[in-house]
């Protein structure tokens, strides 16, 4: 448990040339830092689900030094691998694999679950070989002989979708139900490039478009890089369809709720006189004078006044219709109107032509 990174893993060999290898996670060292700073924040497992300064925060992450880096990993190796003063030898640190994640906080569970239950269907759907190329800056050329897939999986953890090319991926899943997070891993930093200098073997140098280094001080370009790729997938999901409105709409017009101490059942849409009822409050002349009970009874002649009655009642306290003041004439919501909607389409379109 390293004062600046945290929880930290190290393995030293016991044969040459003593090759060692380091982890470390960036949100513990970011952890010490906002504690250091005295901003109060709330995490699970390596998610921030609250900090009281996320501006303050952000600036705190960009600021990681690989300067800082190299000396506790210097000073781990002469801690570990006392073979140094044998060979009198000092290491050169590189890159074996990098993480990069770009997490999305939201309020409450319930917001983010139709939403992330759309994007993992839209994604293991829609997303080609091109776009996952995308994501990662790269483009597909008749030379690619890497492969490109995408994979969706699932974990005690809950659900993944992870976009793969070659030995770089751009993954997406859901941290207890709150963070959304985007993450791009690689296990070869030269997979990307960027623009640098670069030193030729006639001793001239000049500035081309050339594989990122594998040395610990590309974190700094890799940063912008790996973050280049979350922010292409995330635009690439803010792209599709939001049905989650939709979807909490349908949950709040079907379950029971409690009003005054009374449990109010939702609507079934196969009972016969929820969807009687309805099918009548979707007629066109709704919307532009409203209904009252009395023109309602001269078409549901199943329903006794005092039944009817009760069922106004119901649908007004899930949300469907409302009353206007000072009348006795009912409208739809635009949740009850939706309601309608689906219902007439569902019937029409799916469930009829699948019975027949």
């Amino acid at each position: 448990m390293d004062s600046d990174l945290g929880l930290i893993y190290l393995r030293v060999p016991t044969w040459a040339p003593f090759r060692l290898q380091f982890y470390c996670n960036g949100h513990s060292w970011l952890a010490r830092q906002l504690t250091a700073e005295g901003i109060s924040f709330t995490t699970a497992d390596n998610a921030f689900v609250r900090i009281d300064d996320w501006q303050r925060a952000q600036e705190l992450a960009d600021g990681f030094s690989p300067d800082l880096l190299h000396r506790v990993l210097d000073r781990y190796a002469a801690l570990c691998c006392p073979v140094l003063d044998v060979f009198g030898q000092t290491y050169h640190w590189s890159l074996m694999q990098v993480e990069y994640a770009t997490d999305l906080v939201f309020r409450s569970a319930a917001t983010l679950k139709p939403l992330y239950d759309q994007f993992v269907r839209e994604s293991v759907l829609n997303v080609k070989a091109e776009q996952v190329a995308t994501f990662l800056g790269r483009k597909i050329t008749p030379q690619l002989a890497q492969e490109i897939g995408s994979q969706f999986s699932t974990r005690i953890e809950g659900t993944c979708i992870k976009h793969r090319f070659g030995s770089a991926s751009v993954k997406m899943y859901d941290k207890f139900g709150c963070v959304l997070r985007i993450e791009t891993t690689t296990n070869d930093v030269s997979f990307f490039k960027h623009h640098r200098k670069v030193e030729h073997r006639q001793g001239s140098a000049t500035r081309d478009l050339a594989p990122v280094k594998k040395s610990i001080y590309s974190l700094i370009d890799l940063r912008e890089i790996l973050f280049g790729c979350n922010r292409r997938y995330l635009e690439h999901l803010s792209a599709l369809d939001d049905f989650s409105a939709g979807v909490r709409a349908l949950d709040r017009v079907t379950r029971p709720r409690v009003v005054d101490d009374k449990t109010v059942k939702g609507i079934n849409f196969f009972d016969p006189t929820d969807k009687a009822l309805l099918q009548a409050l979707q007629d066109p002349r709704v919307n532009i004078a409203g209904i009252r009970r009395g023109d309602l009874i001269a078409v549901l002649d199943q329903l006794t006044p005092n039944r009817l009655s009760r069922q106004l009642r119901r649908l007004r306290d899930i949300g469907v219709i409302k009353r206007v003041r000072g009348t006795y004439r009912y409208y739809l919501t635009r949740m009850g109107r939706a309601a309608t909607a689906a219902l007439c389409r569902v019937t029409e379109s799916i469930i009829i032509p699948a019975m027949a």
